[in-house]
């Protein structure tokens, strides 16, 4: 698993939000201010979160982001997921996106990759947005 910059945008934008102060609707030019990212990318990060039920958004003068749940209730994991798939090293093993690959056929070697797996899968389910702020 090698994180992209979809993946780390996203967590960057997102903690950015979860750490206002202020309630309501973070406009997008604030946070990619702050987070020094460029806006244009950063719309369409946003707009994948949104359909994922991870954001919500409002239009206009007040308009902007904000998290669609509690940030104890939003894993690390579903962002990563949401943007690069599986959290397998490979897709022999991933619980979500399996697909047979040559690695199959040597099971000892599949069991390795599975404890890696099972490792990274379970630290970042477990670990939530509210953890890291």
């Amino acid at each position: 698993m090698k994180l992209t910059t979809h993946s780390e945008y996203a967590l960057l934008a997102i903690l950015n939000i979860a750490r206002s102060k202020e309630m309501g609707y973070i406009p997008l030019s604030r946070i990619a201010k702050e987070q020094k990212l460029p806006v244009k990318y950063m719309e369409h990060l946003m707009q994948a979160m949104c359909r994922a039920g991870l954001l919500t958004s409002s239009r206009g003068k007040q308009g902007g982001y904000c998290l669609a749940k509690p940030a104890r209730k939003i894993s690390i994991a579903e962002i990563i997921r949401l943007f690069d798939g599986p959290l397998a090293p490979t897709e022999s093993v991933s619980t979500y996106f399996y697909r047979t690959t040559p690695l199959s056929k040597e099971k000892k070697l599949l069991g390795l990759m599975q404890k890696i797996r099972d490792y990274i899968a379970k630290t970042l389910e477990t670990a939530t947005i509210a953890d890291v702020l």
